[in-house]
């Protein structure tokens, strides 16, 4: 009986060793990308799909950081209900919702381009609130 119960023991630790003991161990490289202070607590995060922008959902506001540029380039107000974000990069459309107050909000962002062109041939008034950049000198 004896041989029986340690040949069980034997058994079951060979068991145990095969399945759950076999762990991989690897090494870890870490590198800080990118650190800065937001002066105040994120509530939420998320990083689009293409790598390209990090949106940080603090209280009243979202952030959107730019991996490209790696700086924060947009600032859009909110309101301070809002504790959870989500982006979709195909629609462009951000979703903020407040679990405190049940309530969703939907946001349709259009990304403007800025291009510098102080110094170059323009035609109309100079302080025009719109601005056609024609790149036909281009070939």
């Amino acid at each position: 009986m004896r041989k029986i119960i340690v040949g069980m023991g034997v058994f079951c630790f060979c068991i145990c060793w095969m399945f759950f003991s076999h762990h991989a161990m690897a090494d870890v490289e870490l590198k800080i990308i990118k650190e800065f202070d937001l002066k105040t607590e994120p509530l939420d995060i998320f990083q689009s799909p293409d790598a390209q922008l990090l949106f940080i959902l603090i209280r009243g506001e979202v952030l959107i950081y730019s991996f490209g540029q790696q700086r924060i380039t947009d600032q859009i107000p909110v309101d301070k209900e809002f504790d959870r974000i989500a982006y979709s990069p195909q629609t462009k459309i951000l979703t903020l919702t407040s679990s405190t107050n049940k309530k969703l909000q939907i946001l349709s962002l259009e990304f403007i381009q800025k291009f510098e062109v102080s110094g170059l041939p323009f035609k109309g008034p100079e302080d025009a609130p719109v601005t056609l950049v024609v790149f036909s000198d281009y070939q």
